[in-house]
């Protein structure tokens, strides 16, 4: 019986993409501002160089294992749900770096990132 299910490195990429436009348009939609809506954009700059670095279908320069990347996803989820007490963010603010910081650990939770790390850079 799986417990986990298993998301494919395309799916995967797909919500990398979604993640990257909910940090870049957070600061405007919610709105943040101040240092909120900084850490928003730098987060959006960030997760998009990963995605697009990362060997994987949604990648374009595909030099970062996809273990390194849920890695990266793994050490970004709990800081982001710290985050809002360690800079003393507003409730929106909050809110919003706490949810953002339980999705990337969903995602990083139900992606299989040993098996889909054989995506090969040849597939370009």
């Amino acid at each position: 019986m799986k417990l986990k299910p298993k998301l494919k490195p395309t799916q995967h990429a797909i919500l990398d993409y979604l993640t990257v436009l909910v940090f870049a348009l957070a600061p405007t939609l919610l709105p943040l501002s101040g240092i909120a809506a900084l850490l928003s954009y730098a987060l959006a700059i960030v997760h998009l160089l990963v995605t697009i670095c990362t060997d994987f279908p949604g990648g374009r320069l595909r030099w970062l294992p996809l273990s390194w990347h849920g890695m990266i996803e793994l050490m970004v989820s709990p800081v982001l749900i710290v985050a809002p007490w360690l800079l003393g963010l507003d409730r929106t603010a909050s809110v919003f770096f706490v949810a953002a910081g339980i999705a990337i650990f969903l995602v990083w939770w139900v992606t299989d990132y040993a098996k889909n790390a054989s995506y090969s850079r040849t597939r370009l």
